[in-house]
C-alpha cells in the first residue's frame, strides 16, 4: 500500500506583490521544484514586476517572466500550509488553519543603499530565510 503524501504548499505576502513577494516565490520554487506548492499575492497588488527584482533573480539563473501581481484570495489562504508576510508593509490578518509567519526585511535603503546594491541584499536576505523554511517543509 503506498502512502499518499500531500505536497506543502506556502504563500508568500508583500502589499504590491511585485517585489519581495516575487523575489521569496521565486527562489523557492527553484530551490524547492516541485516539492512545494508556491504561491504569491499582494494586499495592494501593484501593476508590474520591479524590474530590478526580476534582474536579480535572472542574474541567479531564476526566470520569473509570465509571473505578475495577483490579489491575495481567501480561496489561497485557506488552501496553503504556511503563510509568509514579507516585511512591515502588507497588513494580513491570520485566516483559516494556515501557520502564518513574519519575515522582518532589512531595508537597505535606510542606510542610503538603492537600486542594483539595494536589490541584491534584500535578495540575498530573503533566500536565507527561504531556504531554512524549506528546510522546515521538507523534514515534515
Amino acid at each position: 500500500m503506498t502512502e499518499i503524501s500531500k505536497v506543502p504548499s506556502v504563500l508568500f505576502v508583500c502589499s504590491k506583490n511585485g517585489g519581495k513577494s516575487q523575489l521569496a516565490a521565486g527562489l523557492m520554487r527553484d530551490l524547492a521544484g516541485d516539492a512545494v506548492a508556491i504561491h504569491s499575492a499582494g494586499t495592494k497588488p501593484g501593476n508590474c514586476l520591479n524590474p530590478e527584482s526580476v534582474e536579480s533573480l535572472n542574474e541567479l539563473g531564476i526566470d520569473i517572466t509570465g509571473e505578475h501581481p495577483k490579489p491575495v484570495t481567501d480561496e489561497v489562504l485557506e488552501a496553503v500550509d504556511v503563510v509568509v508576510v514579507l516585511g512591515t508593509e502588507a497588513k494580513l490578518e491570520p485566516h483559516g488553519t494556515a501557520r502564518f509567519e513574519t519575515w522582518e526585511i532589512d531595508e537597505p535603503s535606510s542606510r542610503g543603499i538603492e537600486g542594483m546594491d539595494r536589490i541584491r541584499l534584500v535578495r540575498d536576505d530573503i533566500q536565507a530565510l527561504v531556504q531554512k523554511l524549506y528546510t522546515e517543509l521538507a523534514e515534515k
